[in-house]
C-alpha cells in the first residue's frame, strides 16, 4: 500500500490501472493524492484508507474482488466518497442507485474500446462465417483426414446483421459491416428513433423482426435491469437455423443454458461469445464443449491502444472532477445537485456549474 496523507483529495484504486501511463500522469501531481491498494493487504487496513477516500477507480468486473464492489454497503463505509468511475464501458458493477442515492457520481469510460470490440465483434463474425474456428479444431484433432469440403463456410457480403443496442460501439460495427461488406444493418436500440438510427448505418427494427430476419445477431447493449436475461429460448427459437449469434458486450444478456441448448440441437449455426456471466467461465461450461462456438475471456475491449486510451481517459477524468470541473461521460448526471453540495462540503469549495450533460 502506498503511503497517504491528509491534505490533497484522495484518490483509490486496487493492485494496477489496465495500464501504467494512467499512474504515470496522477502519481506526481500536488492536486490529487494517489493510493494504490492491495488486495492481499487486510480488510481492516484498506477500509481504513478507503474511509478517507474521494475517489474510487474501480477495478474490472473480472478482476474486482469482494467487498471491493461498488455497492450500497461500500459507500455506507466511505463518507467522503464523492465519484467512482469504472476501467472501461460496463459499470454493471457498480449500483448506479445507489450512488445516485448517496449523492455520488459514477462515470465510465465509454468510446475508449470502440474500435477495439467492433473490431472483434467482426473478426468473430468473419471466423464463424468462414467457420475458421472450426476448421482450426479439427486439423488439430485429425490432420490429413480432415474433408475440408465439409467446413465450406460462407461469405458475408451483401447478408443482414442485427445489432442489439446501436450505441458508440455498436455505430462502429455497424460502420464496418456495412462499408466492408455492403451489409444491411438493422438495429434495435429504444433510446434512438428511426432517423438517428439510420444516421448511424441502420434500420430501426423491433427485437422479433430482427432475430427473425438477421444471418448474423451481434450484442452492443450495456446490462443493465433491462437488459439482464434479454435473449432466451423464445428469443433464439425466432433466429434462422443458418444466423449465427455474437455477444461482445456483457454476460448475462444472454441465457447461458438456452444459447447452449439451441446451439446443441443445431437450431441456429454457432457462436461467438467473449462475455459470461460469470468470468473467467469453468472448463466444463457447456457452451465451451461446443465446437460451433468460438469463445474468448473477455478480451474483445483488450488491445494495447483500448487499455491505454482506457488509463489516459480515467487519468484525465480523474483530474476534472477532483479539481472541481465537470467530468465526461458520467453516468448519472441526476446525482449532481446532491454531489455539487456534498463536494463543497467535503473538498471546501463549490464545483462548477456543469454545462448541459
Amino acid at each position: 500500500m502506498t503511503s497517504i496523507s491528509t491534505n490533497r483529495p484522495r484518490l483509490v484504486f486496487f493492485d494496477g490501472w489496465v495500464d501504467a501511463v494512467a499512474e504515470s500522469m496522477l502519481r506526481d501531481r500536488k492536486d490529487i493524492e494517489l493510493v494504490k491498494l492491495d488486495y492481499a493487504t487486510s480488510e481492516a487496513l484498506n477500509w481504513q484508507v478507503m474511509a478517507g477516500a474521494h475517489g474510487y477507480q474501480v477495478q474490472a468486473r473480472t478482476e474486482l474482488r469482494e467487498p471491493w464492489f461498488g455497492d450500497a454497503a461500500l459507500i455506507a463505509r466511505c463518507p467522503n466518497l464523492l465519484a467512482m468511475s469504472s476501467t472501461g464501458a460496463g459499470y454493471d458493477y457498480i449500483d448506479v442507485d445507489a450512488c445516485t442515492a448517496a449523492g455520488v457520481l459514477v462515470c465510465n469510460q465509454g468510446g475508449t474500446n470502440t474500435e477495439a470490440v467492433a473490431e472483434h465483434a467482426l473478426g468473430m463474425m468473419l471466423a464463424l462465417s468462414k467457420r475458421i474456428g472450426l476448421a482450426d479444431k479439427l486439423l488439430r484433432r485429425a490432420g490429413a483426414a480432415v474433408d475440408r469440403y465439409a467446413l465450406q463456410g460462407n461469405d458475408i457480403h451483401g447478408k443482414t446483421v442485427g445489432i442489439i443496442g446501436i450505441g458508440t460501439i455498436g455505430r462502429r460495427f455497424a460502420e464496418l459491416c456495412r462499408g466492408l461488406f455492403g451489409m444491411t444493418v438493422l438495429a434495435c436500440d429504444p433510446y434512438l428513433n428511426a432517423d438517428e438510427i439510420a444516421r448511424r448505418h441502420g434500420r430501426k427494427v423491433d427485437i422479433d423482426e430482427l432475430l427473425r430476419s438477421s444471418d448474423y445477431v451481434s450484442v452492443h447493449c450495456p446490462r443493465s435491469k433491462e437488459t439482464l436475461n434479454m435473449l432466451g429460448a423464445a428469443e433464439f427459437a425466432l433466429m434462422k437455423p443458418t444466423a449465427y449469434f455474437i455477444n461482445t458486450a456483457r454476460g448475462g444478456i444472454h441465457d447461458e443454458e438456452a444459447l447452449a441448448d439451441a446451439l446443441r440441437e443445431q437450431r441456429i449455426a454457432g457462436a461467438g461469445i467473449d462475455v459470461f456471466l460469470n468470468e473467467p467461465p469453468p472448463p466444463e461450461h457447456p457452451l465451451l464443449a461446443l465446437d460451433n462456438v468460438l469463445a474468448t475471456p473477455h478480451t474483445a475491449g483488450i488491445t494495447e491502444e483500448a487499455l491505454c486510451q482506457m488509463a489516459i481517459s480515467a487519468a484525465e477524468q480523474w483530474i476534472d472532477l477532483l479539481n472541481g470541473r465537470t467530468p465526461p461521460r458520467i453516468v448519472n448526471p441526476e446525482a449532481w445537485p446532491d454531489f455539487s453540495r456534498r463536494f463543497t462540503e467535503i473538498m471546501g469549495f463549490a464545483p462548477e456549474p456543469p454545462s448541459l450533460f
